[in-house]
């Protein structure tokens, strides 16, 4: 899923991809680089991030969307948002796929508008909201507490007439997380694989790869690779990355050392908002 960040600040390619012009541009790339998904999005969600209007999040969003789907690209596209309206709007527009970060809680009418319209989803664990996630978050255990949440999430949705198959989780890497939440929920991502939903998983570029690494933001690659391999041994089906092409090289070459593999059941690649 090659997210596409229409943003002045998302936190590695902000303003980037602002431009309605260079954001299809780059959805088409991502797509020539082997993504499935398209997760367009108009709020960043970094920490810190302020939150953006209704209104200016359709003015970023829907152009790139119904360009997008106008050049007959065939990928599955994604509205990156928390805000019904907006995610109504790109629904119009062509997405068939809703990309909740804060999994139907900052407005439970998602939760109808999925269940209406039909389409995917994907809930995702986040401590607070982007402003305040990263101040000292904290946790009795970090993966019993994201996945009796996602746990919960999950059974709103089916509560709201969303069908349970049509649900993707996602334990939030980055998100409300210090460097030891995050590396326990990679090791023990098989508990929240059990929960019996497509797991995905967004690492890439991230700054506790940074804090490993020592690396700057661009130069995140090889930590996004091996996060990404071992999260698919540990039961990870949708990835988060920037960069399309190199990590699903890597996870086509990992998934056939664990397993049955052909061209036609690689993993799901997926970029990072």
């Amino acid at each position: 899923m090659g997210v596409v960040n229409v943003t002045p600040d998302s936190f590695s390619d902000g303003g980037l991809f602002l431009d309605a012009d260079d954001a299809v541009r780059h959805a088409l790339e991502l797509v020539a680089e082997g993504a499935d998904i398209l997760d367009v999005g108009g709020e960043s969600t970094r920490p810190g991030a302020e939150p953006v209007t209704a209104d200016e999040e359709r003015r970023r969003v829907v152009p790139v969307l119904e360009r997008v789907a106008a050049a007959g690209a065939q990928v599955q596209m994604s509205i990156d948002t928390s805000k019904p309206d907006v995610a109504r709007a790109a629904l119009d527009a062509g997405a068939t796929f809703v990309n909740d970060v804060t999994a139907f809680r900052a407005d439970p009418r998602m939760a109808g508008l999925v269940a209406e319209r039909g389409v995917e989803c994907c809930l995702m664990h986040m401590l607070g909201e982007p402003r305040t996630m990263q101040d000292d978050p904290r946790y009795e255990d970090v993966v019993s507490d994201v996945k009796a949440f996602l746990e919960e999430r999950l059974a709103f949705a089916v509560a709201e007439g969303v069908p349970e198959e049509r649900v993707m989780l996602d334990p939030g890497i980055g998100f409300g997380k210090t460097l030891d939440h995050n590396l326990e929920l990679l090791r023990r991502l098989d508990e929240i694989v059990a929960l019996g939903r497509p797991v995905v998983v967004g690492t890439s570029r991230k700054s506790f790869l940074g804090r490993i690494t020592g690396r700057d933001v661009g130069d995140r690659l090889p930590g996004t690779i091996a996060t990404n391999v071992l999260a698919l041994e540990r039961g990870a089906s949708v990835f988060r990355v920037h960069e399309v092409a190199p990590v699903r090289d890597a996870l086509a070459v990992a998934a056939a050392t664990v397993g049955p593999w052909s061209p036609t059941t690689s993993p799901t690649t997926k970029s990072t908002r």
